[in-house]
């Protein structure tokens, strides 16, 4: 493959031409198993080619724990290569933790037994707008506690980082729930008619459901931020 810019030949599909400083796909799509990942480049809605990378898993122990270390690795090296806009993971979920932790790129889940068509049909539709406010900025309303403390604070954390929350309202708490033994938990809801959710707070006995709201412009692609919502809070081991 060359360079769309300037031409110059490029060892594999999709890398950053080092010549004339310029990326060749705008996206990676991540198919990850246990014994590989499959890697697919995207510029747009056009499929610039797949690189492969394996794995031998070891048995459970200090040894698995180093090979999934070293497998992720490989794979953040090879997403540098490319320096997409976005990466759209689907597979193993501590592959993916692990990777994404090595790198700064924007992740998203992507569901489905072909995450490359899954991402593609999702690319051809309108492009929701993408909120350029600091996440801290976001947090707003009448009520200002949260519980849960620090964990509370990083579960709004998450979900304001997401481009396509435009801002968070805190509910009333709720100290009448069900007592949970595994500490706070967070579940972004089903998404209304407007596109906007609901993060809901559980932590022992107390509930708190906050607003989100967010440029979706109805319920179809509101169930797509809620989606990377909710796998972006299970990364973060903050849902069961």
């Amino acid at each position: 493959m060359e360079c769309g810019r300037c031409g110059s030949p490029l060892d594999r599909p999709g890398d950053y031409c080092l010549v004339c400083h310029t990326a060749n796909c705008d996206a990676v799509v991540l198919d990850i198993a246990e014994d590989r990942a499959r890697l697919t480049m995207l510029d747009e809605e056009d499929v610039l080619g797949e690189t492969t990378i394996t794995t031998r898993p070891e048995e459970e122990g200090e040894a698995r724990v180093i090979e999934r270390r070293n497998f992720a690795g490989l794979i953040a090296d090879e997403l540098r290569r490319k320096r997409p806009e976005t990466v759209f993971a689907a597979g193993d979920r501590e592959t993916i933790r692990a990777v994404r932790a090595e790198t700064h790129y924007e992740f998203y889940r992507v569901a489905g037994e072909d995450p490359v068509a899954a991402v593609l049909d999702r690319r051809g539709d309108r492009a929701l707008e993408v909120v350029e406010t600091p996440p801290k900025e976001k947090l707003g309303g009448r009520h200002t506690t949260l519980i849960g403390g620090r964990t509370g604070r990083r579960a709004i954390s998450t979900v304001a980082e997401h481009p396509h929350v435009k801002k968070i309202v805190p509910g009333p708490i709720d100290a009448g729930g069900t007592g949970s033994q595994s500490g706070l938990r967070a579940k972004v809801t089903r998404a209304d008619g407007n596109g906007n959710v609901r993060l809901l707070l559980r932590d022992g006995s107390s509930v708190q459901e906050n607003r989100i709201v967010t440029t979706a412009m109805d319920r179809e692609t509101g169930e797509r931020v809620r989606d990377d919502l909710n796998e972006a809070l299970a990364a973060a081991d903050l849902q069961d």
